[in-house]
This record gives C-alpha cells, sequence and structure tokens, in this order.
C-alpha cells in the first residue's frame, strides 16, 4: 500500500515505450551503414589496384614481346596468349591500338 501512495505522487519524467527500441534501431543502422560503407571502400581500392596491376603487366609483356620477337604484338590476343596474362573480360575492357611493327602500341585498360 506504502508503494502505490509514492508512485501517485511521482512527477519525474517517464520514459516512453518505444525510446530504447528507437535508438536501438538507430545505433544498428549507424552500424550497418559504417559497415557497408568501408566494404564498398575496399572494393573501389582493390578495382582499383587490379586494374594497375593488369597495366602494369601489359606493359611488361608488350616489352618481352617486343625483345623476345623483334617486333610488338599483331593483336591483343598475341599479346595475352605469349605472355599468360589473363584477366576479367567482364570487368576490363583493354583496347589495343598499333600504329605499326616497331611502334609502341597504344595500351588503355578501361574499367567497365
Amino acid at each position: 500500500m506504502w508503494r502505490k501512495e509514492r508512485e501517485r505522487f511521482y512527477h519525474g519524467k517517464r520514459q516512453h515505450p518505444l525510446r530504447n527500441f528507437c535508438l536501438s534501431l538507430l545505433l544498428f543502422v549507424c552500424i550497418c551503414s559504417a559497415f557497408f560503407s568501408g566494404f564498398e571502400r575496399l572494393s573501389d581500392t582493390t578495382r582499383r589496384r587490379q586494374k594497375e596491376s593488369l597495366e602494369n603487366a601489359l606493359w611488361r609483356g608488350v616489352t618481352q614481346y617486343y625483345a623476345l620477337e623483334g617486333h610488338y604484338p599483331e593483336t591483343l590476343d598475341d599479346l595475352t596468349e605469349n605472355c599468360g596474362i589473363q584477366y576479367d573480360k567482364k570487368q576490363f575492357f583493354i583496347d589495343y591500338q598499333i600504329a605499326g611493327a616497331n611502334i609502341l602500341p597504344d595500351i588503355t585498360v578501361i574499367e567497365r
């Protein structure tokens, strides 16, 4: 009985019943967004490094092909077959333009 009387005259703040749920949900959304943002940033960095690695491999392959054969490869297929270069054709497009047998080709790697 004493307890009910005391609660009856309590004038302090009462928390809304959904307050803790909303705060928990907000915290969960913030953590998830931070996680996915970091994952996306890591993925972008990986793609950029793959592109740089492919460009370096292509230039090394062109140089090696010229040193062994005495001329630059006529097609991209010649370069990839003879130098063992493999890449994801769905992710990267390689523009290989040759101007002549003894003129350095123009190689451009484009991310799809």
